[in-house]
């Protein structure tokens, strides 16, 4: 199921149905399942699809079509090459389209933010034998940073700021979390992690 704030992030950014639209980092395809039903035209690319309902596996440097929009949710930071990928991006999308990025930001992500996450896994009776810096070492050390996505985006898009907020109630924990990692942010007490852009491709 489609996290509802994702969704409505989605509707909320993209252009009205019957719109095209490229989905990057598609997974199992959910959200372009729920974007269909919202009779959206999607295309849904992901590398690693394995069997997942209208998902290609296919990745961006090597996709095709002209969409009037494209959405990345957690999935742009993945992306190899980078720049070259961003730029094949925007030889998809038309000018004057819309590209909608929901994105985590490593570079906020701290020890604070990894033990309360780790808290939330073993409340809920998941095993871990991580600690919450081998976690943050893990990912600090394979993902592309945000600043870097929209670097390498910048030539192609104009790019809105950074909306931040709460991201890691989405990221394998069990539903119900959302309200309580706002409470931690409005405190001070955990990092805002998630970010939130909208973009229009340059003519």
């Amino acid at each position: 199921m489609v996290e509802p704030g994702v969704l409505a992030f989605a509707r909320g950014s993209l252009p009205p149905p019957p719109a095209r639209v490229l989905e990057i980092g598609a997974g199992d395809g959910e959200l372009a399942a729920a974007l269909r039903e919202h009779r959206y035209a999607v295309t849904a690319i992901d590398p690693r699809a394995e069997d997942a309902d209208g998902v290609e596996r296919t990745a961006l440097i090597d996709a095709d079509g002209r969409y009037d929009a494209a959405i990345a949710v957690v999935s742009l930071h993945h992306v190899e090459p980078l720049a070259e990928s961003c730029g094949r991006l925007a030889e998809l999308v038309e000018p004057g389209g819309v590209l909608a990025i929901d994105e985590l930001d490593i570079r906020r992500y701290d020890e604070r933010a990894t033990s309360w996450w780790l808290h939330q896994r073993r409340a809920a009776g998941f095993e871990d034998d991580h600690t919450p810096e081998s976690i943050l070492e893990g990912m600090r050390g394979h993902i592309h940073a945000l600043d870097d996505v929209l670097a390498a985006l910048a030539p192609h898009f104009s790019l809105g700021e950074p909306v931040r907020g709460p991201y890691l109630h989405r990221w394998h924990l069990p539903p119900g979390l959302r309200e309580n990692e706002e409470r931690l942010i409005g405190e001070g007490a955990l990092p805002a992690t998630g970010a939130r852009v909208v973009g229009i491709r340059r003519s």
